[in-house]
């Protein structure tokens, strides 16, 4: 999969040809991947298969999941300029869109790691880009929520509106889905929250709550269904992620990690 979306993305950039190489031989390059801002390294494993495909030579000095500031070198590339020339801004595209997400992640970590707080990423990804963002937030520190509709059954607020017996249609669906899936439902109230703890869930989205909302069906939880995870979601940025935090729920969920990320910047030069 990883070799596949490398491959696409070079071909997007380089078209039918790099029109640069039509008129001066290659020669031996090395260039420089150098930080121009602060940030959280991700891309990695994605380039190195770049490097393998187009046979140059790649040499990290930062790793994935590390920090780096500006200034720093993050790696150094061997190989004939032809080949560097071409790979360049795909090489940089990868790196800088993970990088960015990574980055921001970090930050929400950062934030909640003292209280125990899992921090989940969400469905809200580029199309075609899932994986690639997801790899990117997990780099970041955060764990990885539904890849797909496949692997749990999540019932949203759009869902429930067709199901006119929550308990039943979790009775039922015990009978279809895998053994090991898990059943998440969105609450909006305590009172909804009640009644998905009742039906048998095993996780409850606080949606769109505050935290004097969660705090109460952590209480409720906490008395009534021990073994259900809480998950808190809906409009958690970095300014608010703490309080969230302070309230007792196992986990919070953003998708701005993805789709709030702003570009850091990176740069190649060559020697």
């Amino acid at each position: 999969m990883i070799e596949a979306f490398v491959r696409a993305t070079l071909a997007e950039d380089v078209g039918r040809g790099d029109l640069y190489a039509l008129v001066e031989p290659s020669v031996s390059a090395n260039a420089k991947i150098i930080a121009k801002s602060d940030g959280v390294i991700a891309g990695q494993k994605y380039i190195n298969v770049l490097a393998e495909i187009e046979k140059f030579q790649i040499i990290w000095k930062k790793n994935d999941a590390e920090l780096f500031v500006k200034g720093d070198v993050l790696a150094t590339i061997h190989g004939d300029s032809h080949t560097i020339l071409r790979i360049e801004r795909t090489l940089l595209n990868m790196l800088l869109h993970a990088s960015s997400i990574a980055t921001l992640t970090r930050k929400f970590v950062d934030i909640i790691t003292p209280y125990g707080v899992k921090l989940l990423d969400t469905r809200k990804t580029r199309p075609m880009l899932r994986v690639f963002e997801k790899y990117a937030t997990r780099t970041g520190g955060a764990v990885n929520h539904r890849m797909g509709l496949d692997d749990s059954l999540m019932l949203k607020d759009t869902h429930l509106k067709t199901i006119k017996d929550l308990k039943e249609y979790i009775i039922q669906a015990r009978k279809q889905i895998p053994f090991t899936t898990k059943i998440e439902v969105e609450a909006e109230s305590l009172e909804m929250a009640k009644e998905a703890m009742d039906s048998g869930v095993d996780i409850v989205m606080c949606d769109n709550m505050t935290p004097e909302q969660i705090v109460e069906i952590v209480k409720f939880r906490d008395v009534n269904f021990k073994h259900i995870l809480l998950e808190a979601s809906g409009n958690i940025s970095l300014e608010t992620i703490e309080l969230y935090a302070t309230t007792g729920v196992d986990a919070i969920s953003s998708g701005s990690l993805i789709h709030q990320a702003n570009w850091i910047d990176l740069s190649m030069k060559i020697d």
